[in-house]
């Protein structure tokens, strides 16, 4: 029999301020973004562990559902979302309106295209993999929860599915989605949508 690893990626909910390129910027939950997070794990809670981002968005919640499951939390800052360098604290309008050209060569080639002072895709990528192999190392069999942003749910899925780096936009993370990768040692990962997460 096959020993099966569980891991659930839920990205927060809204933050305060709404939508933004909001990057490394510290802001907190909205209470909308509270009442998302709260719904999207008001079903089963199969968790044992939970492993979260250590900024607000995330962290605030991952300690009321730690109190409230009492199990184990644990924060680790290679689960920050990418830095967005100069974007960061903008609308998608707001940087329309001081270039209207900008948010469409970043999308076709984020790569190549990085906003001025952005972390570097490929380090971003690196350090991702590095927690969420280190994650999947220390929890084998059991079934955990990483609570984070939307560019690391990207990036794992990317590299899980062996998806060029410059792809990973084409996943759409809704705000407190929840998706799901099962690992066994017959098959390859295997990953369930099961919030609001979607393929474009």
């Amino acid at each position: 029999m096959s020993e099966t690893t569980t891991i659930d990626l839920l990205r927060h909910g809204e933050p305060v301020g709404g939508r933004r390129y909001r990057g490394q910027i510290d802001d907190p939950l909205s209470e909308t973004g509270w009442q998302e997070m709260r719904d999207a794990v008001s079903g089963q809670r199969p968790w044992q562990a939970i492993i979260s981002s250590p900024l607000k968005r995330c962290a605030a919640f991952a300690a009321e559902l730690s109190d409230q499951m009492d199990i184990a939390l644990s924060y680790d800052d290679r689960l920050k979302e990418v830095g967005f360098g100069h974007w960061e604290g903008f609308s998608g309008d707001q940087l329309r309106a001081q270039d209207p050209h900008q948010m469409k060569r970043f999308y076709h080639n984020p790569i190549g295209h990085r906003p001025q002072n952005a972390e570097p895709l490929e380090n971003f990528s690196q350090r991702v993999s590095q927690a969420y192999n280190q994650a999947v190392r220390e929890n084998s069999g059991q079934h955990i929860l990483l609570i984070t942003h939307a560019g690391v749910i990207r990036s794992i899925l990317a590299n899980l599915l062996d998806a060029p780096l410059g792809s990973m936009y084409r996943f759409s993370i809704g705000t407190a989605s929840l998706s799901r990768i099962k690992i066994e040692t017959e098959r390859p990962p295997t990953i369930m949508f099961i919030g609001k997460t979607s393929l474009y």
